[in-house]
């Protein structure tokens, strides 16, 4: 199971694995319902480097990004379920809605995005730049979505009980 950081322990935590030599890796996103889209980005993520460190957004900002409802669950399970799959070495939950300032404290060598971006939309690519490290484009294409689940899981389960 992988560690549940804060923000300024994961700075640490991508230093001691620096020190080891390793490639650090952050890819990053709410994670509200795990779906098989989730696993191959952060898979494919993690074939960019040797190490990989998920952000995860926090409650308050999921609901800021994604609206009422949201998230489906606390920042504590979604982190739970991320840490433990084979491909995520850490996590950290972070309050803001980009990880402009996670990039500062973690320095990544590869901030990986899924490929509902562009290597020239991702958010933080000035701030991946400040911190020498690189964007790449991980994952297979956008074709699932939490909350295309979430309207599948109403439309045929939301009337019967």
């Amino acid at each position: 199971m992988a560690p549940v950081l804060d923000p300024d322990a994961a700075a640490r935590w991508a230093d001691s694995q620096r020190r080891l030599g390793k490639t650090i890796v952050l890819a990053n996103g709410c994670f509200d319902l795990l779906h098989v889209g989730h696993v191959r980005y952060l898979a494919a993520a993690r074939a960019l480097g040797d190490a990989l460190v998920v952000g995860l957004n926090s409650d308050a900002s999921v609901r800021r990004l994604k609206g009422a409802g949201r998230p489906l669950m606390s920042a504590a399970e979604r982190a739970e379920l991320l840490g433990a799959l084979v491909a995520v070495d850490a996590v950290v939950i972070f309050e803001e809605d980009t990880v402009e300032r996670l990039v500062g404290l973690i320095r990544p060598d590869v901030q990986a995005k899924g490929t509902d971006y562009t290597e020239a939309t991702v958010p933080e690519r000035a701030a991946v730049a400040a911190a020498g490290g690189r964007v790449a484009i991980a994952g297979d294409p956008k074709d699932h979505s939490t909350r295309d689940l979430i309207r599948i899981i109403v439309d045929r389960f939301g009337g019967s009980r």
